[in-house]
């Protein structure tokens, strides 16, 4: 940006959420990270947080069964888009997860009572005229 260049408006906090309320991606999103919350629960897991920030990182679910916590990354596509939802998990958004992850262990689980290890699974989530399917990859990133 140069001293010419005119000031770009930043949208606050709010109309950002307000903006994501109504975006039929983040609309899409939700319902998938839902989609998946069911299923583990379906499979005996409890769900500890959905969308839990740690830093300036997000993590979709986090889940526990046993000893186990299960970190979750949801990914969900349009019928359009290009690139299937498994595959977007690549370079730095894995970096990003496995970042995440670490720091979720070691600022939250490594002291939790009952939790003795965690693994990273990617849930993708694709709707066909309202019906949703998961494919649920457990253990699918490693540090």
């Amino acid at each position: 940006m140069t001293a010419s260049d005119p000031p770009r408006a930043r949208a606050t906090r709010v109309e950002r959420a307000g903006a994501l309320r109504d975006d039929p991606r983040a609309t899409r999103g939700r319902r998938a990270e839902q989609v998946v919350a069911d299923y583990l629960v379906a499979r005996g897991f409890s769900i500890l947080a959905t969308n839990l920030r740690v830093g300036r990182l997000e993590i979709d679910l986090v889940a526990q069964r046993g000893d186990l916590a299960v970190m979750v990354e949801v990914r969900t596509r349009g019928r359009t888009a290009f690139e299937g939802a498994l595959a977007s998990i690549a370079g730095k958004k894995r970096a990003r997860i496995i970042a995440a992850a670490e720091r979720l262990w070691s600022e939250r689980l490594a002291a939790a009572p009952g939790i003795d290890r965690m693994r990273i699974d990617v849930a993708a989530v694709s709707f066909d005229g309202g019906i949703a399917s998961v494919e649920y990859i457990e253990g699918a990133i490693t540090a």
